[in-house]
C-alpha cells in the first residue's frame, strides 16, 4: 500500500457500498476499509492505526472531512504516520460499540461522531477523541500537531502504552454482564417496573415532555414502555411528549417525519438529519397514541410520517433495492446545516395567499423573532382554529412544492436490515391501527426485499446498496426483524412470514446465544475476533438487541408453544436481572420482556371465513398486550399450535401463557375475556 494518494486517484474506499465511505474515496488520505489487508499492514509495518468512525448524515463528520481529510498537507501527515481506516458506524455497529466504549474509558467522557481513535496494530486504542479542528481552537490542538504527538508517543513510549492496553482490555471485559450474579436470582418480581416508572417520572419534563434537558432525544423505547402501563398518569408522559414533539421543530411541519434530536429542551430546533431508525418506532407510537386518545394530532403525524417514508425513503423497483427503506437524510445541504428546511418570512408570505398567510403567520410563529440564524424553522406556536385547518393544509402543500425546488439534503440510500425492521414494524403496526392497506403494502414490500436479497442460503446480511449485499448480520438485524415479522403477521398472516420468523429465532439460539451464561452476543459465533465481543443490554438510540430478542422470542414461544424460545428469553432476563434491579434506566426493552414474563400476553387465534375473521380482528383492535392472528379457512400447512379446525363461523382461541380457554364462537363472549369495549 502506497503511503500517499493524490486527490484525483481513488483510495481503497472506492469499491465500498456505504455512501459515507464513498464520500471519502477521493480524499488525499490513503483511507482503507476495516479489513484484513489494512490490519495486516499495520502489524507488518508496526504502525499505529488512525481509526475514523462516522456516518453520512453527520454534520461534524462533514466539517472534519472538509477541514482536514480533503487537505493535501493534513493528508500527507496522516499517510506518513498511520494506517488510516475509515468506518461507517451504521454498517459496522460492532466496531462503533467497542470503540465508543473505549473512548469513554480513555477520555472519561462520552463520545460521538466523528470518533477519532488511535490504535496499536492489534486494534487496541491508546488515545482518542471526537472532532479535532485543523487549527487550534475550542481548547483543542491542531489535528496535524496531535497526529505528530500521538505517533511519537507510540514509538517512544510503547511499553507504557502496552501496559495501558492491558488495563483497557480488562476494563472492557468488565462491561459484559456478570453471569455469576444472575445465577443467584430465584425469581422475578414487579419492583424494577415500579422503579423504572418512578425514575422516568422524576426526569420527565412536565412543560415540554421528554426526559432531561437539552439536547433532547425522543427515547421511543422509554415512551413505549410507559404507554404499556395501566395507569393513565403514567401513559400521559408518553402522550404529552408525543404532542410536544408533533408541535415542535423536531417534526418536519411541511414534509412529515422526525429529525434525530432537538438541540433545545422544547423540541424547537433540531439537528436536521432524519434517521430511519427513529421514525419507525415513532410512527407506531403515534398510532398507539391515537388509539388511546382519538386526538387528531396523532393521526395527522402518523399519516404525514408514513407518507414521507413511502415518498422519500422507500426505494422504487427501478433502483435495484425495490421495497427497501433508505437509511437517512443528511442534516446539511449546500454545505449548510438546515438550509433545506428553513425560511425567511418574506419567502413564505410571497408563496401564500393573504388568507393562508393570516392563518399561517400566528400558527407557525412567523410574527415572532426568527429562531434559526435569521430564518424561521417552522413549529406550532399557537393553536389553530378548526375553520383555518384547510388553509394550513393547502399552505403546507404550497411550501412543500416550493421546498422541492431547492437542493435536497443527501440521502444515504443503503438498506440496513435492522433499521428496515424497525420501520417495517412501525409501518405495519400503524397500518393495523388505522386500517391502511397501503401502509401494509409498504411494510410487506420492504420485508420481501430483505427476504429476497438480504437472506441467502440461510444467512442474513446486514446491508446492501444497489443490489450489492455484504456483511453478516448482527444481533439487532435478527432480533428486530423477528419482532417486525410478529407485527406483520398480525396485520395480515402470510405462512412464509411465520416460516421466516422461526428460522430467525433458531439462528438467534444457535449463532448468538451464550448457552452457558444466557443472553445474546452482538456478533455471531463465527464473527471476526475483535478486542471485545459485546453483549449489550441497554437501550440506546435503538432498542437493545438483547431486549428485543428476548421479547420477540418469548412472544413467539407463547404463540407456538415452543419452550426453547421462552426459556432463552428467561435466561436473558436472568442474566441482566442484577443490573436491572440495581438501576432500571436504559432497560425499557428488557422491562417489557419482564412485564410479559410476569403476566403473559393474550394470544388470540381467529379461525373461520376470511371476512368474519377480519371483522373480529378489527374489533379487537391493536392492543399492546395481546397478539392476534387471523387465520382464514383457506390457509393450510399451519404448525400444530395454529392449525385450528375450520368452521362456518369465526371461532376464537384465547391463550395466556400455557393456559388456554375453550374456543369461543360468540363475539359477546369474547369481549369480557379480552376487556374489549
Amino acid at each position: 500500500m502506497s503511503s500517499s494518494t493524490s486527490a484525483s486517484d481513488p483510495n481503497r474506499l472506492a469499491t465500498a457500498t456505504s455512501p459515507y465511505l464513498l464520500q471519502h474515496a477521493h480524499n488525499p488520505v490513503a483511507w482503507q476499509p476495516w479489513d484484513e489487508q489494512a490490519l495486516s499492514q499495520a502489524r507488518e509495518e508496526n504502525r499505529p492505526i488512525l481509526l475514523s468512525i462516522g456516518y453520512s448524515a453527520c454534520h461534524w463528520c462533514h466539517v472534519m472531512a472538509h477541514e482536514s481529510f480533503e487537505d493535501g498537507a493534513v493528508a500527507a501527515v496522516m499517510n506518513r504516520l498511520f494506517v488510516n481506516i475509515k468506518v461507517d458506524r451504521e454498517e459496522r455497529p460492532d466496531l462503533d460499540q467497542i470503540y465508543q466504549t473505549a473512548h469513554q474509558m480513555l477520555a472519561q467522557r462520552s463520545g460521538g461522531w466523528p470518533l477519532t481513535m488511535f490504535l496499536t496494530p492489534d486494534g487496541t486504542p491508546f488515545f482518542g477523541g471526537t472532532y479535532f479542528p485543523k487549527t487550534p481552537r475550542h481548547g483543542l490542538p491542531a489535528f496535524t500537531d496531535l497526529c505528530e504527538q500521538v505517533a511519537e508517543a507510540f514509538h517512544s513510549r510503547r511499553s507504557n502504552i502496552d501496559e495501558q492496553n492491558i488495563a483497557l482490555r480488562n476494563a472492557l471485559a468488565q462491561t459484559l454482564p456478570d453471569a455469576s450474579g444472575s445465577m443467584a436470582a430465584t425469581g422475578f418480581d414487579t419492583q424494577p417496573l415500579i422503579a423504572a416508572t418512578g425514575s422516568l417520572a422524576q426526569s420527565f419534563d412536565r412543560s415540554y415532555g421528554g426526559f432531561g434537558r437539552a439536547p433532547k432525544f425522543p427515547h421511543p423505547t422509554d415512551l413505549s414502555f410507559l404507554l404499556r402501563h395501566a395507569e393513565p398518569r403514567v401513559r400521559s408522559m408518553t402522550l404529552v411528549t408525543l404532542q410536544r414533539m408533533a408541535e415542535g421543530g423536531i417534526y418536519d411541519q411541511v414534509g412529515g417525519g422526525f429529525c434525530r434530536y432537538s438541540v433545545d429542551e422544547c423540541w424547537e430546533i433540531p439537528h436536521f438529519e432524519k434517521m430511519l431508525y427513529d421514525n419507525g418506532p415513532l410512527l407506531g407510537l403515534n398510532a398507539d397514541a391515537w388509539a388511546e386518545t382519538s386526538d387528531p394530532i396523532f393521526a395527522r403525524v402518523a399519516d404525514e410520517t408514513a407518507a414521507w417514508v413511502i415518498r422519500e425513503m422507500q426505494a422504487s423497483s427501478t433502483k435495484g433495492s425495490g421495497g427497501g427503506y433508505y437509511s437517512a437524510l443528511d442534516a446539511d445541504s449546500e454545505g449548510e446545516e438546515g438550509k433545506y428546511y428553513v425560511w425567511t418570512r418574506e419567502q413564505i408570505q410571497a408563496l401564500l395567499t393573504p388568507e393562508q398567510w393570516r392563518a399561517a403567520a400566528p400558527h407557525w410563529g412567523l410574527e415572532d423573532e426568527s429562531n434559526f440564524e435569521g430564518h424561521w424553522h417552522l413549529k406550532v406556536a399557537n393553536a389553530l382554529d378548526e375553520a383555518d385547518r384547510p388553509l394550513i393544509t393547502v399552505a403546507k402543500q404550497v411550501l412543500y412544492a416550493a421546498r422541492e425546488q431547492r437542493i435536497r439534503p443527501g440521502c444515504d440510500d443503503k438498506i440496513l436490515t435492522s433499521w428496515n425492521a424497525l420501520m417495517i414494524e412501525g409501518m405495519a403496526h400503524a397500518a393495523r391501527v388505522f386500517q391502511r392497506p397501503d401502509w401494509l403494502t409498504s411494510a410487506q414490500a420492504a420485508l420481501d426485499f430483505l427476504r429476497n436479497h438480504h437472506w441467502q442460503d440461510g444467512q442474513l446480511y446486514a446491508t446492501s446498496r444497489n443490489g450489492q449485499v455484504h456483511l453478516p448480520a448482527y444481533l439487532d438485524d435478527h432480533a428486530f426483524l423477528l419482532a417486525a415479522l410478529l407485527e406483520l403477521m398480525q396485520a395480515e398472516f402470510r405462512p412464509a412470514d411465520l416460516a421466516f420468523a422461526r428460522e430467525l429465532a433458531d439462528i438467534l439460539l444457535a449463532d448468538f446465544e451464550d448457552q452457558s451464561a444466557g443472553g445474546f452476543f452482538f456478533t455471531a459465533h463465527d464473527h471476526e475476533a475483535l478486542i471485545l465481543r459485546p453483549k449489550p443490554g441497554h437501550d440506546n438510540a435503538t432498542p437493545s438487541g438483547n431486549g428485543i430478542a428476548a421479547f420477540a422470542l418469548q412472544r413467539l414461544g407463547y404463540l407456538l408453544g415452543n419452550v426453547r424460545y421462552v426459556e432463552a428469553a428467561e435466561r436473558t432476563l436472568r442474566l441482566y436481572w442484577p443490573q436491572i434491579t440495581n438501576s432500571t434506566m436504559g432497560f425499557s426493552s428488557l422491562l417489557a420482556t419482564l412485564e410479559e414474563t410476569l403476566i403473559p400476553p393474550d394470544m388470540v387465534i381467529l379461525r373461520g371465513p376470511a371476512e368474519e375473521c377480519a371483522a373480529w380482528q378489527q374489533a379487537l383492535g391493536a392492543s399492546l398486550h395481546r397478539m392476534i392472528l387471523s387465520l382464514p379457512n383457506s390457509l393450510s400447512g399451519l404448525p400444530e399450535a395454529l392449525a385450528k379446525p375450520e368452521s362456518e363461523h369465526v371461532n376464537a382461541w384465547i391463550c395466556r401463557g400455557v393456559h388456554c380457554l375453550a374456543p369461543i364462537d360468540c363475539w359477546e363472549a369474547v369481549k369480557p375475556q379480552l376487556a374489549v369495549k
